[in-house]
């Protein structure tokens, strides 16, 4: 190990272009397809491997080129004759061209995701047309409960219709689907993919709208980044990344923060005395060790995330505590053969208080007509722990031919404690147990300008082993109503079709069915946001969905568009259904309703008309109703805008800088499901910019809402409001290879 360690020495590699201009950002791995770095502005990228190492040269518009380096080594890369096909992974966890896909994947880069003014990553994924959250409010502000994910305007609840992965390992909260968008530093973010429509043939459970997958950095060299800035509201944003490579050893440690001294969501005709801003206050931690070899990769992945979050009152707050671990195997054979295992596993703690808001002036202020104070009513203490495995194997068959099998379980355990305090003192326990086995195959084929893929899934969930408790302080009994106990079998199967027009245009269409099972929270545990609440229910069963898109796509040098229809049916929603409109507070429980359907068309384009200058965005209309059930038929999806579209531009030079706007508009919703309280449409306007002083330091500010609208989130039935205008600035450290 030792002479191999000394054989390691710096090399240096300049990517030009045939006339000599630098290839910025050129993507040179090793033999075994691991990322060693990226070129600069310069064209050049600087490389720990030994004298004559074997690498491979991969740059957009460009042929990919092998190359030996040697000291300094310039090479000169050579134009495609036709658009270089972007590759994504997202949508069958195989690469996979942009012409061949049948399903619309967008990539947001790191690049991409640090010149946005926003510090959340909730906030950077609205970039994206048709991408929402359950409500409008960023996480900077908005309780976890809140927090779902809805693509393809299928809407959600606190669970998201949509899976968030990192390194294939599901992200959505154990306990209630929700997403933690604080949990990963900035800097560790590679890129994400999100993919929209059904993909539960290969992901199983909560991939009803689609996936959005994070793709984390790997240690690749020696260099550490620092990321800090602060703003308006208290607004603070710092992560740190330090990484090194030594012969086959790599390690990476990053560690962030995240916070807010917020503001006041309620709107200000509406506030009363005991309104105070809603915050957030994260901790963020990763520490990642691998050993890869020729062809085989060994790694060990740990992180810690805490936060704590006021929600708007004094009393009514709520904390989280999560630990993951991971640790994996990558191989690849000589013949092409691959196999990834994943073992991982979680430990949470989640609380949150709950109080009754009171207009009964004896909290202090005799003039006081309107949330004069507050009046604890319940404690809520949610201890999970995870477990889950996950193998995935994959080979060749020939030049036009990929087979791909895998096999995967999720196991879940959580204690629910509920202590109310209003109207007499009681303790509610609830324990339950979930597992998800699943078991898949898919078949992707090429013949000529023909792609084809078929898929499928079967999921065995179950929800045993549930026991519920109460005690008013003289003992413990048991609950009137217990857990259900209760398993499903659901198969989930996709085709997919997409046929090439010359070199510049292709058609595609794709069929899906997909699940979601609902979460321990949605069966067991009541929760509260703002003044509506809402009822859990032990009955509730899985939702079904039915889906397909066809689309037209088109990749040239300057970049790439596609337009899609789509339709996506949701057999027995779970829908929080309003029970009585006039209580205080609100009150809804949790249903399966008959079905919604959402149909319609979505517009995407990455183009780059000048070299300086980079557009994207796209528009989404979304016809989203209830189709079928006893109620409600006929009405919008809460939570889903008709119309929706995204403009983001990006101009750089080295002399002036980058420039980066992103802009938002998003047409009327509802925010129930009886449609009584509708929330205006919106535009929003933010702006980046950032300017190098030297080869480690980058300075840069950000504003966002720059034309302060008032951007309705909720109405519960009181009207909140999204984010004013606000301004931060900052500073970027980079030491190291590039």
């Amino acid at each position: 190990m030792l002479p191999a360690l000394l054989a390691q020495t710096k090399q240096s590699l300049t990517v030009l272009q045939p006339k000599g201009d630098p290839v910025v950002g050129a993507r040179v791995a090793d033999g075994t397809h691991q990322t060693l770095g990226f070129t600069d502005v310069e064209g050049v990228v600087h490389l720990s491997c030994p004298e004559g190492c074997l690498v491979n040269v991969q740059a957009s518009g460009f042929i990919s080129q092998q190359v030996k380096v040697s000291g300094d080594t310039v090479i000169h890369m050579t134009r495609q004759p036709k658009a270089t096909e972007e590759v994504t992974v997202t949508a069958y966890r195989e690469p996979i061209g942009q012409l061949e896909s049948p399903v619309t994947t967008r990539v947001l880069t790191q690049k991409q995701l640090l010149s946005s003014a926003t510090i959340t990553l909730d906030d950077q994924l609205r970039q994206l047309p048709g991408v929402e959250t359950f409500r409008r409010s960023s996480s900077l502000v908005a309780n976890p409960t809140s927090q779902g994910i809805s693509l393809r305007g299928l809407g959600s609840t606190s669970a998201s219709r949509t899976l968030v992965t990192e390194d294939d390992i599901p992200l959505n909260d154990p306990i209630g689907g929700w997403i933690h968008w604080q949990e990963q530093p900035d800097l560790t973010i590679q890129s994400v993919e999100v993919m929209r429509g059904g993909a539960s043939d290969l992901y199983g459970s909560s991939a009803i709208g689609g996936v959005i997958h994070i793709i984390p950095v790997l240690p690749t060299h020696t260099a550490f980044a620092l990321n800090s800035s602060y703003g308006g509201e208290g607004t603070y944003d710092t992560s740190a990344l330090g990484q090194t490579k030594h012969g086959p050893w790599g390690a990476l440690f990053s560690a962030g923060v995240i916070g807010t001294d917020g503001y006041i969501q309620y709107a200000p005709w509406l506030r009363g005395p005991v309104d105070i801003p809603s915050n957030v206050h994260s901790q963020s931690g990763v520490l990642l060790l691998d050993h890869t070899g020729n062809a085989l990769r060994i790694f060990v992945r740990g992180s810690g995330f805490n936060e704590s979050r006021g929600n708007g009152t004094p009393y009514q707050a709520n904390g989280t505590r999560l630990w993951r671990y991971l640790a994996g195997v990558d191989w690849q054979s000589q013949h092409n053969d691959s196999v990834a295992l994943r073992v991982y596993g979680s430990t949470e703690h989640y609380r949150q208080t709950f109080s009754a808001i009171s207009s009964d002036p004896k909290f202090g202020d005799p003039t006081c007509t309107s949330r004069c104070g507050e009046i604890p009513t319940k404690f809520t203490l949610v201890p999970a722990n995870e477990l889950g495995a996950a193998a995935h194997w994959s080979r060749p068959f020939g030049a036009h031919l990929v087979v791909l099998a895998g096999s995967d379980v999720h196991d879940l355990r959580i204690w629910d404690s509920e202590e109310s305090l209003r109207p007499s003192p009681n303790t509610l326990l609830t324990a339950d147990h979930q597992r998800d086995t699943g078991m898949y195959a898919q078949v992707l084929g090429t013949k000529g300008q023909w792609t084809a893929t078929t898929a499928g899934r079967i999921d065995w969930f179950q929800n045993f082993d549930g026991n519920a408790r109460t005690s008013d302080g003289s003992g413990w009994t048991p609950a009137a109503n217990q857990p259900p106990q209760w398993s499903q079998a659901v198969f989930n199967p996709r085709i997919g079709i997409s046929r090439k027009l010359g070199d510049y245009f292709a058609v595609s269409a794709s069929a899906f069915r997909a699940f979601r099972a609902p979460t321990p929270s949605e069966l067991y545990r009541n929760t509260q946001v703002g003044n509506k609440l809402t009822l859990a229910n032990g009955a509730l069963l899985s939702e079904r969905a039915t889906g397909w898109e066809t689309g037209v796509a088109s990749e040239r040098r300057w970049g790439t568009v596609r337009i899609s229809y789509f339709l996506t049916q949701v057999n027995r929603p779970i829908t929080a259904v309003t029970i009585n409109p006039t209580s205080s507070p609100i009150l809804l429980k949790r249903q399966n309703l008959g079905q919604i359907e959402s149909r319609g068309i979505s517009i995407d384009f990455e183009v780059n008309p000048w070299r300086f200058l980079q557009m994207n965005g796209g528009y989404q209309y979304a016809h989203a109703t209830v189709t079928k059930g006893q109620t409600d038929v006929g009405n919008w999806i809460p939570e889903v805008a008709r119309n929706m579209a995204t403009l983001n531009l990006r101009a750089s030079s080295a002399r002036f800088g980058t420039l980066s706007l992103q802009s938002r508009l998003s047409g009327r919703q509802y925010d129930d499901d009886a449609n009584l309280y509708p929330l205006h449409g919106y535009f929003r306007l933010d702006a980046h910019a950032s300017r190098n002083l030297g080869p480690h330091l980058e300075i840069f500010t950000s504003g966002e809402n720059l034309f302060d609208r008032q951007i309705e989130v909720s109405k519960t039935p009181s009207t909140t409001l999204g984010q004013p205008r606000t301004a931060r600035a900052g500073i970027r450290l980079l030491f190291g290879n590039r």
